[in-house]
């Protein structure tokens, strides 16, 4: 699944790390969802979203 997760998080300034700690996850974790090796969970990608303050569709897109 394609995101704009990575840039979402350049834009705010947040390392993996950082953004990681925010939803509560791991930073390997956020790390396979900016490549697309992993698809987050319906309530990993509500806080995501929530966080970014923008819809799930304007984050991840169906490939």
């Amino acid at each position: 699944m394609k995101n704009k997760i990575k840039i979402l998080r350049a834009e705010h300034e947040l390392t993996q790390q950082q953004l990681a700690e925010m939803v509560a996850v791991s930073r390997q974790t956020i790390n396979a969802i900016e490549k697309g090796k992993f698809d987050p969970s319906l309530p990993l990608a509500f806080k995501i979203s929530k966080l970014f303050n923008l819809s799930i569709e304007e984050i991840f897109q169906n490939e």
